[in-house]
């Protein structure tokens, strides 16, 4: 019995072949094991929006999904304990990140309380009978997702959405509005894995009718052991598509190339090639905007960095196949404020810009730091670097790191988090990292506390340079303790927005 049917039979005594019911019909009381994980936290507000006692538990909780989670009133446990889980009937959901050996996922399993995954409550209870948009890829999928579903608004589409953050336009990572007035689902595809007892990627449960696959990359080195794995995960995608729906997929990338074989529904290349069926025209980038043309109809996007620019002609390739008028794509775009946390200005400080942004990976950092440059084209560039994600604290990248901040005058590294978890031959090596910075000819500095990054920082950066922090975490804070500092030593500080 799968578990969707559990849930039926369990909550509504069903029959345990139904598809699980009406969720309205079960309890409205709901816990999330992992609740600071941005989908996680996103979808427990929706659904607090809707009515649902909400609670959830989660570690070392940050910015900018700690801040929207307090704001809605959201409880949150710090730290994971059996103690934390509703005394009454309750829907239990468990994150990717947690694991056997968790206190309180230990005591879900032992008291045999209903639980499921992320994915699987969305499939089954969001998910059937909509037009699923599911956008996939290693790089660019907040942000387009975050695009489609503001066009989606302007068009009074009236799209319900789960997106990977937070858009500046729409104030919140997720929606799901009723089905009977919101037939568009927008929902960012993540070829994680989604939950420890379901090892599939997540986007395998989204019945996707149209699937966007912006590039495809080696990365998650914690469960895909090669390039191969993660392109049979996506091959998988593109199987699910319906023969009424549609693919989009990058027309430039040689490794989305190599999948596109494997689908059985429509297919259309996106990109600048000759061959690309939508083709991409008359690229610019200037003062902070970037443009082109695309059915030809001219875009401008007040953003810049040419992975934006791709970005956006997938969106606009999206919303024109469910009809939207190109006038109503150009005018969404422009108003386009991006999301928090990518290249996300969030302080001025004596002269000083200060961007926050997600990017861990190798393509992502370099991207945002040519976009910057772009945009900031006479200032000194100064990147932060914190290695976090799974696959960034790895070795994997040891050996391409270092071309990722070419754009840079200058880097500082951070220490690898959770260290102490990995061999030092499976290990960034930090210092070695910094050893190939400097022979580009790039002033590059180890600072193992966010202390010393302060003090490092305090004695490089001039009026006039721009500092990026790149994280997928918090970084203990480093961007608060910037701010922090500033107004402790009586520096003026103008907060971006």
């Amino acid at each position: 019995m799968h578990l969707h049917d559990t849930f039926a039979a369990q909550s509504f005594g069903s029959d345990p072949s139904s598809e699980g019911g009406d969720l309205n019909a079960y309890p409205k009381r709901i816990h999330f094991i992992g609740l600071c994980g941005t989908a996680m936290g996103s979808v427990a507000v929706a659904l607090h929006q809707q009515g649902w006692k909400v609670t959830g538990s989660d570690e070392k909780p940050y910015p900018p999904i700690s801040d929207f989670l307090a704001k809605h009133h959201i409880p949150l446990s710090l730290g994971y304990s059996s103690e934390n889980l509703p005394k009454e009937e309750a829907l239990i959901v468990v994150g990717n990140a947690i694991s056997r050996g968790n206190p309180e996922l230990e005591a879900v399993l032992n008291r045999k309380l209903l639980y499921t995954s992320l994915p699987e409550l969305l499939r089954t209870h969001f998910l059937q009978g909509r037009h699923n948009i599911v956008v996939a890829g290693t790089h660019g999928k907040t942000t387009t997702s975050s695009m489609i579903a503001w066009i989606f608004e302007v068009a009074q589409k009236n799209p319900s959405y789960l997106i990977g953050g937070i858009p500046n336009n729409l104030g919140q990572g997720a929606c799901f509005r009723n089905p009977d007035t919101s037939r568009y689902v927008i929902l960012e595809g993540d070829e994680y894995d989604t939950a420890f007892f379901d090892k599939r990627s997540k986007f395998l449960h989204y019945l996707p009718e149209l699937t966007i696959i912006n590039n495809i990359e080696f990365d998650h080195a914690d469960i895909f052991s090669n390039l191969e794995e993660i392109k049979l995960s996506f091959r998988r995608l593109l199987q699910l598509v319906p023969s009424e729906g549609m693919i989009l997929l990058n027309g430039d990338d040689v490794n989305c190339l190599d999948i596109a074989s494997y689908a059985s529904a429509p297919l259309v290349e996106v990109g600048f090639s000759e061959n690309a069926g939508n083709r991409i025209l008359s690229p610019w980038q200037k003062e902070g905007h970037c443009g082109f043309t695309l059915f030809g109809e001219a875009f401008d996007l007040p953003m810049t960095g040419e992975h934006n620019l791709r970005n956006a002609a997938m969106a606009v390739a999206a919303a024109h196949f469910y009809g939207i008028p190109l006038s109503t794509i150009r005018k969404a775009l422009l108003e386009f404020q991006g999301v928090k946390r990518r290249q996300e200005i969030v302080a001025t400080i004596n002269g000083i810009t200060i961007i926050d942004d997600f990017g861990h990976h190798p393509t992502a950092i370099r991207q945002t730091l040519e976009g910057l440059r772009a945009r900031y084209n006479t200032a000194r560039l100064w990147a932060l670097f914190e290695p976090r994600s799974n696959t960034s604290r790895r070795a994997v990248f040891q050996k391409i790191l270092p071309e990722a901040f070419a754009a840079a005058e200058g880097v500082i590294i951070g220490a690898v988090a959770r260290a102490e978890q990995l061999s030092s031959s499976e290990r960034l090596n930090p210092e070695q990292l910094v050893l190939d910075l400097t022979a580009m000819g790039k002033q590059a500095f180890y600072e193992p506390s966010t202390d010393e990054i302060i003090i490092r920082l305090q004695s490089l950066a001039q009026p006039g340079d721009v500092i990026v922090i790149f994280s997928n975490g918090s970084f203990d804070g480093l961007v608060k303790r910037l701010q922090a500092k500033a107004v402790t030593t009586n520096i003026p500080l103008v907060v971006g927005r």
